[in-house]
Formats: structure tokens, sequence, C-alpha cells
């Protein structure tokens, strides 16, 4: 089968038209204009190797000229740039840089501007750091030059917040090249003292290496270990014994011990235990918060994925830049072709084509009609656009859904607090062991008690335990965000990993959430006006936010309905035109027989009666096929009428299948499964949901969902497509089987290394090697957690 002809520059497809497709010189084909003229300038720069490197597509450029000009406005660089030695610094986001390659290109690309004093560009986590003189070129001419090339670019988190991130990075890698450095000439000084077998050295010299060796440890312990030092200070405040009071204990033993028979001219010293167990701690640590960095970045992407300003459109058809703050709801925003949205809105006339790749994982742009909602944080593609902001700042998707995954991340699972305790029970346990073990020592060689004691708490050190579950849980995380699913509950992860049945809601879940009329039948005084019935109906379910709202939504004329009440399974009621109506079952509309059909009434009478039409989702089969290859048990529980549910069971292959539930129906079902013991996951998207949500033991909320659903559920998908859950499923379960392995490690490593060190086998070193490799081993295997969930 011939593939798709694709864009040299962006490898989207090109148009199906010939003539609308760019032709550069060197005969190859592009989609656009954009990429055609970011393609020459790459290769005129010679940075051709840019195509022979990459790994991943640039994103497409667009053919019309993007206006950065807001990027100059002093408020905006005051904010978020600060000034520097011969210039100022700003660190920005793009959403396009996919591959080392690209980095690069961004890199080489920018040096080349004027006034660029330096650039750095870091694809795991999408930030683009710039030094430039203001003078020589305003920065939106260097930024033009990166949106040209199809990175577009984005605010990243306040100055003082960049600024803050970037110091502590610094400290940390400080604290490591120190530790580094006084390890490696500390062992020199060791190995010279190790190797005098005979006891020939001088003493003199033996003194001058030990003092030498003090001199370089000293900055060691006390500069590059002092966040364990302060570790253990906030421990032993809380009368809680963990592993950063056995790793400070250690150092400050090896130190002390070492300084004093320095002075008396012992026989031995341990400077070298202490820097190598500093240095290969403060490694072992960083490299964890590398694994929570990469896998935070999607989240971090998310959260700061908004445009500088927003384009507000003013009464008289006049546009003005104005500040994110000052846009609300009511306001009309015009988004430009590669332009970020600033806001949740509706979009208003025209086609729209949205990349929400940062926002549901999606790969490529979105179709959106007028009428569809859109979100912040999505880029404009193909065509301008305007939108009626329907919410603002905190309010928004992108913004709900980051506070969740922030109260999430900042409650420790049941996991982490189980390994707490675990590892807090070891240290004592340990303590009293060595106590135990320096007493026999004295009794049976009195010269080796205290490196035997020494190298029992070193290579004993609980770092393995202590690291198996927040690494996997960090990497898990990581791959959940990628995969479009945001877990909202510190223990989401945990119980789906042992779910034995899943239950699904119908309508926007299992069924199309665009569901359209199919029949429209008018009684009484609306039996010659059907559009005035549509126009009732569209008012009272403009501000719902259950899919059947959109069967009605090119209904409507703007029309709003008053004192709004959503009955939960039963239907909505509000006041238009000075009168109360009823939208929903006939039972609940009109006092009739239900029949599975949308009735409006007043309560006792009828006036119309709606026959609506949905299809299944075109990924469904596909998604519950792979939920029961994993071996969970498919049920289907809906508000909806039997015939449909019915119907929807059979072509979905769902033996137990509930029709016409209402939300304590549903959550008696839930009830009834793990009274049997099940382990039950809940799937829904309304607020009739929500109670069910949160009564299920694990539950996923749909990314149209209600705000109530989404914040009753433990995890929320980003993206429309079922295909998440399995896959969300999987990282669970492969998050489980990690955890537990990395438990059996650091299990067997203790069992194996505290016999070994406390028979004297093991030298103080040669531990802080072996608890060093230990912890290693643990972030390693966490880290293959971080790969995208097939």
């Amino acid at each position: 089968m011939a593939s798709t002809p694709s864009c040299h520059h962006c490898s989207e497809p090109l148009p199906r038209e010939p003539a609308q497709r760019a032709i550069d010189g060197d005969g190859r084909a592009y989609c656009c204009d954009g990429c055609a003229a970011a393609a020459r300038w790459i290769r005129d720069a010679n940075l051709g190797d840019y195509y022979r490197l990459r790994t991943a597509a640039a994103g497409r450029v667009g053919g019309d000229h993007v206006d950065l000009s807001v990027w100059d406005r002093e408020d905006v660089l005051r904010e978020h740039a600060h000034t520097i030695e011969g210039g100022r610094r700003i660190t920005l986001l793009s959403d396009g840089m996919r591959c080392a390659a690209c980095a690069w290109l961004i890199q080489k690309a920018l040096a080349r501007e004027p006034g660029v004093r330096e650039v750095t560009a870091n694809a795991v986590t999408g930030r683009i750091r710039i030094d430039w003189d203001p003078a020589r070129a305003p920065l939106s001419q260097v930024l033009q030059r990166l949106a040209s090339l199809g990175y577009r670019p984005y605010l990243a988190g306040g100055d003082a917040r960049e600024r803050a991130r970037t110091a502590e990075r610094n400290r940390w890698l400080l604290r490591l090249g120190i530790a580094g450095l006084g390890t490696l000439q500390a062992m020199m000084l060791a190995e010279a003292l190790y190797l005098d077998f005979d006891h020939q050295m001088p003493a003199a010299t033996r003194d001058f290496f030990r003092w030498l060796a003090f001199l370089l440890s000293t900055p060691v312990v006390f500069y590059s270990g002092w966040p364990f030092l302060a570790g253990m200070w906030r421990e032993l405040r809380m009368r809680h014994v963990g592993m950063d009071t056995l790793i400070a204990t250690s150092t400050l033993l090896a130190y002390f011990a070492s300084l004093v028979e320095t002075i008396r001219g012992g026989a031995h010293v341990w400077f070298d235990a202490a820097v190598m167990f500093v240095f290969l701690l403060l490694a072992a640590r960083m490299l964890e918060q590398r694994a929570r960095n990469v896998a935070s970045a999607q989240v971090d992407a998310l959260a700061r994925a908004r445009p500088a300003f927003a384009t507000r459109e003013t009464t008289d058809g006049a546009r003005e830049s104005v500040a994110l703050a000052d846009l609300h709801a009511g306001d009309v925003a015009c988004v430009a072709i590669a332009e970020s949205v600033p806001a949740d809105g509706v979009l208003l006339d025209g086609e729209a084509w949205l990349e929400e790749s940062l926002l549901t994982g999606e790969s490529g742009a979105v179709r959106k009609s007028p009428g569809d909602a859109v979100y912040a944080g999505t880029v404009n593609r193909e065509a301008p656009a305007r939108i009626r902001i329907t919410c603002t700042g905190p309010e928004t998707r992108l913004s709900q859904l980051t506070r969740l995954v922030e109260e999430a991340q900042s409650h420790r699972p049941r996991l982490a607090r189980v390994a707490d305790r675990i590892g807090s029970r070891f240290v004592v346990s340990l303590l009293f062991v060595a106590v135990l073990v320096y007493a026999g020592w004295r009794l049976h060689d009195p010269s080796r008690a205290f490196e035997v004691t020494l190298a029992l708490l070193v290579i004993s050190c609980p770092c393995a335990l202590s690291l198996a579950v927040p690494t996997a849980l960090a990497a898990a995380h990581g791959a959940l965000a990628r995969a479009g699913v945001l877990a909202t509950r510190a223990d989401a992860m945990e119980t789906l990993a042992t779910a034995t049945d899943i239950v699904f809601d119908k309508t926007g879940t299992l069924s199309d959430d665009r569901p359209a009329l199919a029949q429209v039948e008018v009684f009484d005084d609306f039996a010659q006006a059907q559009a005035q019935a549509l126009r009732i109906a569209a008012a009272l379910e403009r501000d719902a936010n259950h899919p059947l709202a959109a069967a009605f939504a090119q209904a409507g004329d703007g029309t709003r309905a008053t004192s709004v009440l959503a009955v939960a399974g039963q239907g909505v009621e509000g006041v238009v035109d000075g009168r109360r109506w009823r939208l929903g079952r006939a039972e609940y509309a009109c006092g009739g027989a239900d029949d599975g059909a949308l009735w409006l009434g007043d309560g006792a009478h009828a006036s119309a009666r709606f026959v609506l039409r949905e299809s299944i989702r075109a990924d469904a089969p596909a998604a519950l096929q792979a939920l029961r290859a994993l071996g969970l048990r498919v049920h289907l529980s809906s508000g909806d009428a039997a015939a449909p549910v019915g119907t929807l069971a059979q072509a979905l292959g769902i033996a137990d299948a509930h029709a016409r539930q209402r939300p304590e129906d549903k959550l008696a079902l839930v009830r009834r499964l793990q009274s049997e013991g099940r382990i039950v996951a809940m799937v829904g998207d309304g607020l009739n949901d929500a109670p069910v949500l949160a009564g299920a033991d694990v539950s996923l909320a749909m990314d149209t969902g209600a705000a109530l659903a989404q914040r009753a559920a433990d995890l929320v998908m980003t993206g429309p497509t079922l295909l998440r859950i399995p896959a969300a499923v999987r990282v669970a379960r492969a998050t489980r089987r990690v955890i537990g392995q990395n438990f059996a490690w650091a299990l067997g490593y203790n069992l194996l290394a505290v016999p070994l060190a406390a028979a004297g086998l093991v030298t103080p070193w040669i531990a802080a090697l072996g608890m060093a490799g230990s912890s290693l081993v643990v972030t390693l295997n966490a880290l293959r957690l971080a790969r995208s969930p097939s």
C-alpha cells in the first residue's frame, strides 16, 4: 500500500490538490509556504543535519505571519524576564520540541539572531532559555525566528519561580560537583594509606595524608551532605527516625571518628567512606529528582501553556490586546493561526482545526464546528477563529485538571506511607542490631569494631526501600499523562491495578457524545410551532453539561432560561418566556408513561416529544475488547430507556446491562458487586454519575464530563478516546509489578548485605558502593514505567 505523501518539514499530509502544495527548489513538497520557508532557511543556514538526526517531525509552521509584538511589552518582560549582565534572560515553553534534534536546531538557529547571547533548549521539559540584548534586538524578533521554524513560544512560570527552580537545580549540581571532587581526592589519599600493608610509611607522612583527607572531607560532609543533615534534624524534631537520620548518622560517625583517630594517631580513618557515602547518595537522589521532573514535564507544560495576551473584539468590531486577567466571560476572543486559545469558550463562526496535543495527547489537529467547545491551551490551525469566552483563569478546564493533579500529588499514596513505616521500623531495628554488632566485635576484635559497625550502617541504609514507591509512581504518572490520563487521587493507580469489574455509563461514554434529533412531535398549542418547542428545549439545555444538550444546540436563538434546576435521573426544569417548563423523562415532564424519548411539558401536560439518535463510539469495541483481554468484567448502567440500552449492549457484547438507572441505582449496583468481593472501576461523565464515581473503588471521568463528575473521579481522561482506559490499566498493573520488584530487591539486598557486613566481610567504602548500587537498580527499574503505554 502506497504511503500517504507528507510534508518534508512537519510530516503532515499534503493537500490533495497539487496546486495547493509548496514546492521548493530542492524538489520536495511541503504542506504550506511556511514549512517550505522553514526548510529553505535551515538549508541555507547549513543546518540540514536536523532532518537527518531528528526522531520526530517539527510542528506545522503555517503560511501566515504570527504577530509576536506582545512579547516586547514591558509588563510581560517585567514578570517573566530578569536583567543579567549585558541584557535580559527569559525562560519559555514550546510544544513543538519533540526530540533532541529539535533542541539542537533551536539553539543553533536562535544563536544566529542579532542580540542573542546564549540559548539553551531542553527537549525533555520543552523549556527554552534565551539570553538577549534588548538594545540590539527586541524579543519578538528572536521569537519570530523560533515560530518560523514551527516552534510556537508559550509563557513558562513567572520569572521568580523560574529563577528559584534554576537556583535550586544549580545548588544541587554544585553540591554534587564538590562531593565528586572531594571523593576523588580523598579516595586517592585513602588508597595510599590502604597500600601501606607493612606500616612502613612514616608517621608524619601518614598524618599529613589524613589531615589532607580531613580538609577535603569537611565541605563534602557539611555542604554537599547538608540535605541529609537537615533531613535528620527535621525527622528528630518530628520524633520520626527515617532514612535521612541513618544517612546523616553514618556520615557523621565516619567523619568524627576519623577526626578523633587522626588527632590521637589511631590505626584507621574512614574519611573515604564518609565522602563516598555522601557523593553516591547525592547522585541517587538527583537521579530520583530527574525521574520526577521527566515524569511531571507533561503536566508542567499543561499548566503553563497559555498565550502571553489575548486579542479581544470590542463592541465596534475593533480589536485590542489585553492581559489574560482582563478577559471575562462573554467576551469575544480572536485567535490567529498558530496562536493558543486564551480561555475556554465556544467557537462562534466558521470551521476551525485545533491542535490539542498538550491537553489531550492527540497527535493531530481536531476539527471544530460552530458551537463546539474549545479549551485554553489548544493551538489554532488552518484559519483564524472567533471564540466567545465562557470561563477564564482558574475556572478553565485546564486549570481545574491541573489543580486536581496538584492536590493528588500533595497527598502521599498508601504504598508510600507503608514504605515509610517499614523504613522507619527498619532503621530503629538496624540501630539496635548495630549496637549488638559493635559490642560483639569489641569482645572479638576491638580494632575492627567501629569499622564493621560503620559498614553495617552504610550498607543496610534503606535507600532502595524509600525509593521503591516514589520513583515508580513518578514515572507512572508521567506515562499516564502522555497517554492522556491524569490521576487526581493519590491511591488511584494502586486500586486500578487490582480492579476486577468496570461499569460504564452509556450516553457520552460508550455512545457518541453528540446525539442528533431523529424525530420531533408537537402537541396542543405547539401543534403548528415545532421551532418554538425546539427553542424552549434549547434554552433549558443551554447551560446543561450533559451530552444531550448538543442535540438542541443548533435550535437555540440565544434565549436564556432562568431558575434552572437539574433533577438527577429525571431531567431539567426552568422558566422560559415567563412559563415554567420541564424537559426529560415522560413521567417527570408531563406525567406520562416512560417510553425512552425526551419530553417537553409543564409537569402535567405534554407539549413536545423528541426522539434522539446516537451512535456507538468508534473506539468502544476495541476498548472493551482490550479490557476483557485484561481480565475485567464489563457492565453497563445507564439512565436511558431499555430499548437503546439493550441495543448498545448487544452491539458491544455486554451481558450485564441495566437501564433506567437513577444515581442511587447505579451506586447500588456498585455496592452489590463490592459485596461480592469485586473491586469496581466506574467510567462516567455526567452530573448524575458523581455519586457512583465517588462510591466506586476507583473511577474515571471522561474529558467532556461535568466538573462535579471530574472532582469525584480518581482519574480524568484529557482526550476523547476510550482506548486510554485499557492503557491506564496496563500502566497501573505495570506500576504494581515494578513496586513489588523494588520491594523484593530492597528486602533481598538487605537480607544478604546485613549478615555480610556484620561478619566483617565488607569495608565501609564497599558498603557505600553497594548501597548506591542498590538504589540505582531500584530507580532504573522504576524508570521503565516512563515509556508510553502501548
